[in-house]
């Protein structure tokens, strides 16, 4: 087996580089207000274990889908998704005066199961090891 790895040769090169595109750049500051304006502004006892995970901004700038993860199962991350939905008007009225964008992007928040799935998978894995070790 060789070392050779072409996208490393190129990054080392500079070739294989490319600028974040925009709508990355912009999901990166929105994530970043949001954060920061859900630990310093928002007082809804509902929204206060919600972490935001990631954000996707379309190509066009005009739709923010914005993942959480919240502390709890169940009821808590009911009752986050609907403090989110309260507060959606207040964070993109916020994102507006903060963002230099012609246009606002529309909020949509989404419960972000990735956690939950890693977990999930990482317990198969513990259980096929325990298997093989038997």
């Amino acid at each position: 087996m060789s070392d050779w790895d072409p996208k490393n040769i190129l990054d080392s090169l500079g070739a294989g580089k490319q600028e974040k595109k925009r709508p990355a750049r912009v999901a990166d500051v929105i994530r970043n207000e949001l954060s920061i304006l859900l630990i310093e502004k928002v007082r809804d006892p509902d929204l206060a274990g919600v972490a935001l995970t990631r954000v996707l901004v379309s190509d066009d700038l005009k739709y923010a889908k914005i993942y959480y993860t919240v502390q709890g199962k169940g009821k808590a991350i009911k009752l986050a998704g609907k403090g989110l939905e309260r507060a959606k008007g207040f964070m993109r009225s916020h994102l507006a005066k903060t963002l230099n964008l012609r246009y606002t992007p529309a909020l949509q928040f989404f419960y972000d199961e990735t956690a939950e799935k890693v977990e999930e998978v990482e317990r198969i894995f513990r259980e096929i090891a325990a298997e093989k070790k038997k």
